[in-house]
């Protein structure tokens, strides 16, 4: 048998959020790849909205994944309000980020971000090119400055695209 979370499998940890009606965005470096830029990622990073109805959902979606914490234990979303989760699951790992660095959380993020079909019938809400961007530099880190290039030229293509239409 596989060793716990050693198979990533970003479409199932995504299905299983969609299938308790989770209400999330994706950021992190599987945004960016959904968004064009040329990254490998081995994890899913998620923003919640906090209400209490669907950090339950969160919850039971947590539950079927068999997410559990470093340490083994069950990860505690009353926590998740004020700091980030980082759960290994049967899926792989997925990060659960109240608050990103640089915004204001999910009702911050969800004016940009766009609903993106992966295939199998997923279609997670993405963080934009722009929001992406901006997390990545309020993070300040150096070894981040090829990707926050990156993002930036996508965001270019983007308003050429537009300007096109």
């Amino acid at each position: 048998m596989a060793e716990r979370g050693s198979r990533f499998d970003p479409l199932g940890i995504l299905a299983t959020l969609d299938r308790h009606r989770v209400t999330y965005i994706v950021i992190g470096s599987l945004a960016r790849v959904i968004q064009g830029a040329e990254e490998v990622t081995n994890g899913v990073d998620m923003v919640p909205s906090t209400r209490a109805e669907n950090l339950r959902r969160l919850g039971e979606a947590l539950s079927d994944l068999g997410a559990e914490t470093s340490d083994g234990k069950e990860p505690v979303l009353d926590e998740a309000a004020a700091s980030t989760l980082e759960l290994r699951t049967d899926r792989g790992e997925l990060k659960v980020v109240p608050e990103p660095a640089g915004t204001g959380g999910y009702d911050d993020l969800r004016r940009a971000a766009t609903r993106e079909p992966l295939g199998s019938g997923v279609r997670p809400t993405v963080a934009s090119v722009g929001d992406l961007a901006r997390m990545l530099a309020a993070l300040g880190r150096e070894n981040d400055e090829d990707r926050l290039r990156s993002l930036r030229r996508l965001a270019e293509l983007e308003l050429s695209r537009g300007l096109e239409l």
